[in-house]
């Protein structure tokens, strides 16, 4: 899109393989994607292919199952963790990608605390990537507290900075402003929609969290472009999308009904109109 670089995120909901999503998301107008990692996956396949058709690989999305070891595990099973997660970074660096975005915690109605092993521990993959040049984008989830802790341990790291994930925002953050805390350190974004917290006294869990298309939600996109354009965010707009509703949910059985190729164009379509109310990237605003 003229002024503002776009791209989405590779998903195995989509049905067909990594190297076929990347061509079609470039049919569809994107700009560049990221992926998800697990140690095996062919990364260096997914970026020299990525270069010989000319998409940017924005990011690799760590694993982030093992995001409660890092804080609260023994010792052996938070190294399992923290090796795992610095060989997402050595992948990164390998192939060329900039950024590595993290999960802080996985979890709900945990009363535990930030520890401080969880930040010695964060700490060692921090180093290691400001070894290799990549950046750790942390992201909003659920566990608000552990990302607080994370992004004031490492207030002073140039290599460390915010995803923001504007779903995640509304239903698992209670809508809380979070560049307000974090946007001066935001260097990759998760956009999609969802339809907040649906449990009237304000019980947080995964299934709310849906990734529609924008605007099929209750996201306010003018205060989010507002939001972005205010923190001067001038990076690669990244959408996080699903087709597939959460269990008990139907919000996305629509996507999965149309072809993938009507999908993505809409995914393209719905982009650029969140670009489009944008005025910092827009050359011709």
């Amino acid at each position: 899109m003229y002024g503002q670089l776009l791209a989405l995120s590779v998903n195995e909901q989509f049905g067909v393989d990594t190297k076929t999503q990347i061509k079609m998301f470039k049919e569809a107008g994107f700009d560049g994607f990221f992926t998800p990692w697990k140690s095996g996956d062919p990364i260096e396949e997914y970026a020299e292919y990525a270069k010989e058709i000319g998409m940017i690989y924005q990011s690799i999305h760590a694993p982030f199952n093992k995001s409660d070891e890092m804080w609260h595990g023994d010792e052996a099973l938070a190294k399992i963790a923290v090796d795992e997660l610095i060989e997402c970074v050595e992948v990164c660096e390998k192939n060329g990608i900039p950024v590595m975005v993290c999960h802080t915690y996985i979890g709900f109605d945990d009363e535990r605390k930030p520890s401080k092993k969880g930040l010695e521990r964060y700490g060692k993959v921090v180093d290691e990537a400001e070894k290799r040049n990549v950046k750790i984008a942390f992201e909003n989830t659920e566990g608000e507290e552990y990302l607080a802790a994370l992004m004031e341990e490492f207030k002073d790291r140039e290599n460390v900075g915010f995803c923001l994930d504007t779903g995640h925002e509304m239903c698992y953050n209670f809508s809380k402003d979070l560049l307000a805390l974090y946007g001066d350190r935001l260097i990759a974004t998760h956009l999609n929609d969802n339809l907040g917290i649906s449990d009237f006294g304000g019980h947080i869990f995964w299934t709310d969290d849906l990734h529609l298309l924008p605007f099929d939600g209750i996201a306010d996109w003018d205060y989010i472009a507002k939001r972005l354009d205010d923190h001067g965010y001038k990076g690669i707009m990244t959408f996080e999308l699903n087709i597939k509703s959460k269990p008990g949910r139907h919000e996305n059985d629509k996507y999965g009904e149309m072809p993938l190729e009507q999908y993505l164009a809409k995914a393209y379509s719905r982009a650029c109109r969140v670009a489009a109310k944008r005025k910092i990237n827009m050359k011709n605003k």
